[in-house]
């Protein structure tokens, strides 16, 4: 075991002070957030929502053991708000902000994060830390990175869910509601004894050592080592250069060659410079009171992401809860009135009959087994030995239940949905409500009542966003193949090229192409394997939203039944939108049949080919054309005859000028006709010797691509 130095001591001194406050500030919020819990999870086997003392005293009462039921309402309306969050999951969304960043390179980034949640998991990260925070309070989860296998140096990220979120501890002086203004953070993981000799070999003895911040108890409790985890932010002076062409450069982001490069060309590249502090954020693994393992992380946010139901400091004492708090004092008076009931009528009467002894003397066989046998006839003595009338047996009323007890539960389950705000129609239960849009109404008040739960799921949705946008240039630093996701579960393959111009560049072939070569091969099937996506991640700078929502699946069935419902409207437009119909349903062999229905539409429909307005103008140009080839044959003619009834110097030149402007109409032959059609107006009108105006408009031909010569004066 090395020898601690000055520094390590300094840092483990500084983290033992940090979870000191740590616990100052959380300690009544924890105790709080695990009764919480405890409660939400009530049931007739742990009697969490009975009080231990008394339970005991029911359970030893001299005249018999009492009931104590647990009837877990309370678990039912915090999963109402759980599988809400569940059909309406958050998503994250990128925009582009500046500095070269686009449209297509976010809608990568938005498809690269998309994986990184699949591959990780990041549902049930997600949904850990949201039963969590409306159970207990509050929940987390975190981020990492990893290498991709033992025998590579390329990394992943990966979201982490945490499974007891009291093992983690955020700076107190937190200011962002996310969190994401945390200047350390804590991290603590029981590691079995013999798992932590094999990891750090050169620290097995500090298996059994006193604990980081533990007061003088010990880590190890004969079986388990508790190793914390520590994250702190430390400010490193740096220089910001503002460059001529608007972006902006760290002088730490450059060494070497690079930076003296810079040096010698910033009086003509820098457009102003200033001192600014630049974050680093440090990570570090101590084991007892040493530090075992230490490294730098990439990203400059605490990669701790919390999720928050309420919270509020009253007095100067925090307090966190979550659904559950509301819902103890109505719970408890449920379980203590169903209680109740079901022991009042257990202490009732259970015998069917009450007879005089004498009435069933010698019957004893029969009325032993009235209440499990069906007798046609049940007998009995009618008199006694001196003939005397004997009292008949007599049937004894059912045990009844106390009208108070029930109305004692009626009023308890009221109370429920009066603390929680969630009532009958919310819960799927019948109620007074009977059109379809009272309930929905009566639903948006519940939803309305505990919508700040899924609105601060996304909020922490959304800070893990920021963290990831921040992470991926500095993961994906070298050049590598990753897989993006689409919105319906679609992955393709990019290209990652730190090195890149621009932040997104389509190639075909290894060649880059215009948007138009590249519809042009992605519908060319010998082309099509070869369009590749080149991204470049370092370039430009992203925000991040979280939109909430029905899931893509439930949203695909919403789509299918509002275009099923169009296209039974507006049949005619099956034959130009029956693809996207059969696209939108989810039965087998749907795809197919969505493909074989596009083949049949029109490119032009389908944004394929030549568009109406362009198919227009190409007649456009070719009628144009047509009436420019006749209207030279004509000049020709008319030319000759010029040339034959003038030949002096005057003539001459007269036709040398006509020959130039006929050389310059078969120059302008290829453009507008609506262009041209001032100049031929002014050529014609001066080879006739009239002026323009006299000349009447040309007719254009009836039949599209079939062209006329216009009429002109004193030509037949």
């Amino acid at each position: 075991m090395k020898r601690e130095t000055a520094e390590e001591r300094e840092i483990v001194r500084e983290a033992q002070q940090r979870f000191k406050a740590c616990q100052d500030w959380e300690g009544q919020a924890r105790q709080r957030w695990n009764d919480d819990q405890k409660f939400a999870e009530g049931d007739s086997d742990n009697q969490y929502q009975w009080d231990t003392q008394q339970v005991v005293a029911r359970q030893q009462d001299p005249n018999g053991a009492r009931p104590c039921l647990t009837i877990n309402k309370t678990r039912q309306h915090n999963l109402q708000i759980l599988n809400d969050a569940r059909q309406n999951k958050a998503g994250i969304e990128i925009r582009p902000t500046g500095d070269g960043a686009t449209y297509d390179a976010a809608k990568i980034f938005e498809g690269v994060v998309r994986h990184i949640e699949y591959r990780s998991n990041a549902v049930e990260a997600y949904e850990a830390a949201s039963r969590h925070q409306i159970y207990g309070g509050w929940g987390y989860w975190r981020i990492l990175t990893e290498y991709v296998d033992h025998d590579s140096f390329d990394q992943d990220i990966k979201i982490q869910r945490v499974a007891d979120p009291l093992s983690i501890y955020l700076d107190p002086d937190i200011e962002e509601f996310d969190g994401s203004d945390a200047r350390y953070g804590f991290v603590f993981r029981d590691v079995p004894n013999e798992r932590f000799k094999t990891e750090h070999p050169q620290w097995k003895d500090l298996v059994g050592s006193k604990a980081l911040c533990d007061e003088g108890k010990t880590w190890d409790d004969g079986e388990h080592m508790r190793v914390a985890e520590y994250y702190r932010k430390r400010e490193v002076p740096d220089t910001l250069y503002s460059l001529n062409d608007g972006t902006t450069i760290l002088r730490s982001e450059m060494d070497g060659e690079i930076l003296e490069q810079f040096d010698l060309e910033k009086p003509d590249r820098v457009r102003a410079e200033r001192r600014t502090m630049r974050v680093v954020v440090e990570w570090f693994k101590i084991a007892g009171s040493r530090i075992v393992d230490r490294r730098t992380w990439p990203g400059k946010y605490i990669p701790l992401v919390r999720v928050i139901g309420e919270e509020t400091v009253i007095d100067g004492k925090l307090d966190r809860k979550g659904h559950t708090r509301a819902l103890k004092d109505p719970q408890r008076m449920y379980n203590f009135w169903s209680s109740a009931a079901v022991e009042h009528i257990a202490l009732q009467g259970k015998s069917p009959y009450v007879a005089p002894v004498q009435a069933i003397e010698g019957y004893e066989q029969y009325w032993d087994n009235a209440n499990r046998v069906n007798y046609s006839v049940l007998p009995y003595n009618g008199f006694d030995d001196e003939g005397k009338p004997i009292a008949a047996p007599q049937r004894q009323a059912p045990p009844q239940a106390s009208t108070a007890y029930v109305s004692g539960m009626q009023a308890a389950a009221q109370e429920l949905m009066m603390a929680s705000g969630q009532y009958q129609a919310e819960m799927g239960a019948p109620s007074n409500e009977r059109s379809g849009v009272a309930i929905q109404q009566r639903q948006r008040q519940g939803d309305n009542a505990t919508y700040h739960y899924i609105d601060h799921l996304a909020q922490a949705i959304r800070f893990t966003g920021r963290i990831l946008i921040d992470l991926i240039p500095k993961i994906y630093d070298v050049e590598r193949v990753v897989k993006i996701m689409a919105e319906n579960g679609e992955q393709q393959d990019v290209r990652i090229d730190p090195n890149g111009d621009k932040p997104v560049q389509k190639m075909v072939g290894g060649q880059p192409v215009s948007d138009e070569q590249l519809k042009a091969a992605q519908a060319d099937p010998n082309l099509r394997d070869q369009v590749e996506t080149i991204f470049n991640p370092n370039v430009g700078r992203y925000a991040v939203e979280a939109d909430i929502g029905p899931a893509y699946a439930t949203r695909r069935q919403e789509a299918f039944a509002a275009l099923s419902d169009l296209l039974q409207r507006s049949p005619a437009l099956a034959s130009i939108a029956g693809d996207i119909l059969f696209k939108a349903a989810d039965f087998p062999m749907a795809d197919e049949v969505a493909e074989r229905i596009k083949r049949t539409i029109p490119p032009a429909v389908l944004g394929e080919g030549v568009s109406p307005q362009e198919q227009q103008l190409q007649q456009q140009l070719q009628q144009a054309q047509q009436a420019i080839q006749q209207l030279q044959g004509m000049l020709n003619e008319k030319g000759q005859q010029l040339a034959s009834e003038h030949e002096g110097r005057e003539d001459r030149h007269a036709l040398d000028s006509y020959r130039a402007e006929t050389d310059r109409m078969k120059a302008i032959g290829g453009l507008d006709p609506e262009a041209m059609r001032p100049v031929l107006r002014e050529l014609i009108a001066d080879v006739l010797g009239v002026h323009p105006m006299m000349l009447p408009a040309p007719a254009m031909p009836a039949q599209p691509g079939v062209g006329t010569p216009p009429n002109l004066p004193g030509m037949a």
